[in-house]
Parts: C-alpha cells; sequence; structure tokens
C-alpha cells in the first residue's frame, strides 16, 4: 500500500512551506491531487486494503484531499498578495504611454510655408484639374500647335488633346476666364512630366503665381519674389533675376539666390557658382491676356513659379528629389 495518509499530509506540507512561487504550487498539486497523483493513487489502492481498514482509510484520504486542495489556494492568494504588496501591479498614478503622433510630410510642411507667405501678401489660393486640356496646358498660354517651346515639357498624353498638366499655369487662366483684374492668386498642386533622376521625378509639386491689375511692373514682381525668398531662407539671402525665355511671359527671367550652402564661395551644390536657382518668372504675355478677353491697353501683370521640391531641397540640404517619396521613415522623421 506505501505510505499512509499521515505520511503523505506530512510530505505534502513540508513541500508546500518550500514552494515560493505560483508555479511551484500549481506542480505540487498535480503530484497530490492529480489523476496519477499521490492522494488520488492511494484511493484506488484502498482495494488492497483488509476489509474492516477500508472505510476509515477512505475517509481519511478525501478529507485530506480537501485540507490539500484548501492549503494550496490559500498558498496561491498568499503569494499574489505579497506579490502586489512589493510592487508588481498597476501603478494608475503613472502617467500613461502615450500614442505617437503623425507628422506632416517635409513636402507638404513646404508648401503651407510657400502659400502661408503668399497669402500674408493678399493672394488667394487656387485649385484645378490635374487631367487637363490641351488648351489650357499649352494653347491658351501661347503655345502653338508644333510650337518648338513644347519639347521644353515632356508630356504625358491621355490623348490627342488630354494632358496630365505639365505645370500649374493652366489654373491661372482658368481663373482669369472667370475673373475681371485685379487678380491676385496663387496655384499650388501637383504636375507631370516624363522625367526621373536625382533632381526630376514623374510627379512633383509647383506653386505658381499670378498678378494683374494696372499700372503692374517688373518692379513690382521683383519686390514680391524678395520679399518671398527673404522670408522663405532668411534676410541676408541675395536674388539676381537673369534674362530667360517662356512663352507665356515676356520679358522673362530666371531667379537665382545666393547659395544657400556655401554663401557664394562655391560648391557642388551650386557647381562652384555660387548661385542656385529656384524659380521662374515673367510680366504675363498680351497674347495670354488676349486669349482670355482682358485690355491689354488697360491691364499688365506678372507670373511667376517654383517647384516646391526644389525649394524644399534647398531648405533642408537634401541632394537627392528620390528621398521624398520613398517613403524612408528615418530621412522622414527628421522633418
Amino acid at each position: 500500500m506505501g505510505k499512509s495518509i499521515e505520511q503523505i499530509k506530512d510530505d505534502a506540507f513540508k513541500s508546500l512551506e518550500t514552494a515560493s512561487d505560483p508555479e511551484s504550487i500549481k506542480e505540487l498539486s498535480i503530484r497530490y491531487l492529480g489523476r496519477k497523483g499521490v492522494v488520488t493513487q492511494f484511493l484506488r489502492n484502498i482495494s488492497a486494503l483488509p476489509p474492516e481498514e477500508r472505510p476509515g482509510a477512505g475517509k481519511k484520504a478525501n478529507e485530506l484531499k480537501k485540507i490539500l486542495e484548501a492549503a494550496f489556494e490559500q498558498a496561491l492568494e498568499r503569494l499574489e498578495t505579497e506579490a502586489a504588496a512589493t510592487g508588481d501591479r498597476i501603478d494608475v498614478s503613472l502617467p500613461g504611454r502615450t500614442a505617437s503622433q503623425g507628422f506632416l510630410h517635409p513636402i507638404t510642411q513646404i508648401s503651407g510655408q510657400i502659400s502661408d507667405i503668399f497669402t500674408q501678401m493678399g493672394f488667394d489660393i487656387v485649385e484645378g484639374p490635374e487631367v487637363e486640356q490641351d488648351f489650357y496646358n499649352f494653347e491658351s498660354l501661347n503655345f502653338p500647335k508644333d510650337h518648338p517651346a513644347r519639347d521644353m515639357q515632356d508630356t504625358f498624353f491621355v490623348s490627342d488633346n488630354i494632358v496630365l498638366r505639365t505645370h500649374t499655369s493652366p489654373i491661372q487662366v482658368r481663373v482669369m476666364e472667370k475673373r475681371t483684374p485685379p487678380v491676385r492668386v496663387i496655384a499650388p498642386g501637383k504636375v507631370y512630366r516624363c522625367d526621373s533622376d536625382l533632381t526630376h521625378t514623374p510627379m512633383f509639386h509647383q506653386v505658381e503665381g499670378l498678378l494683374v491689375d494696372k499700372n503692374v511692373s517688373f518692379g513690382d514682381l521683383k519686390g514680391i519674389l524678395t520679399t518671398f525668398v527673404h522670408r522663405m531662407f532668411d534676410e541676408d539671402i541675395s536674388l539676381r533675376f537673369r534674362p530667360s525665355f517662356f512663352p507665356f511671359t515676356e520679358p522673362s527671367a530666371e531667379v537665382d539666390i545666393l547659395c544657400v550652402m556655401c554663401r557664394g564661395k562655391g560648391c557642388r551644390v551650386c557647381s562652384h557658382t555660387g548661385w542656385l536657382e529656384v524659380l521662374g518668372a515673367g510680366m504675363v504675355h498680351p497674347a495670354v491676356f488676349e486669349n482670355v478677353g482682358y485690355d491689354t491697353d488697360r491691364y499688365t501683370g506678372f507670373a511667376f513659379g517654383m517647384g516646391v521640391e526644389r525649394i524644399a531641397m534647398l531648405k533642408y540640404g537634401i541632394d537627392d528629389i528620390r528621398k521624398f517619396f520613398e517613403n524612408d521613415f528615418r530621412f522622414l522623421r527628421q522633418f
């Protein structure tokens, strides 16, 4: 028959005294009360005892089973209470773990800064379709059919007369069709060209501006753009206007700023010239005014356009435009 009920009880309580964690108590419960446990086996072997001893042995075994069940349960509760008292609990006075917040993409940030600067100078923000008619994207802006200037912009054609807009200038034409001067607007948005390298992507962002009124001069254009550059970069940045060509402006100019990297000393970024091109501008061509029904003897105006990615690259010292669109969190979180 093996050990008596008294020996089993003594062994169980001695083992319970040395159990120091819930796992040890669970193991003891299985060892003594499980399907193959010591007490269970004792009950199964009662038939081997003399008939007169069987009732007493069975009663004692069942009593021991209840005693051990209660002892193991009390030991578990004691250990849980001790753990809570020593700090293994939730401290409701501690601040919670805050969820990480998202942030604006650097292109969105720069586009917003550009818009803020011009709206504070009285410009309205306007929008237009990204899938555009050839008339608005080219012809109304003095790009006649088969004009060589169309080669300046590698275009995505949807059909013969529908394109993905190559600039946001078509919005200016749409605005002038609906409004009479004075007009003072900027047109931010996505544009598309067949181009892809370190400084170009097939889709990029532009902000173009237009101001039309009586007696508007090139001097007004220079004043507006000088204010913009100083507010976007800093007050000490110099500008220069170089003669250029755009079909929809005459005269036309490209605007350079003193290199933000070397401050005019010459470096790899500015090709050792000390200057960086930032935007194009000019006085609106009379042919554009005629296409929208403006009186060229009464009104003059200027237009300008810039690439948002270009401004962001100069602002943050980034050398590869593709980094903006690779979705590398290590890069984006810096902004």
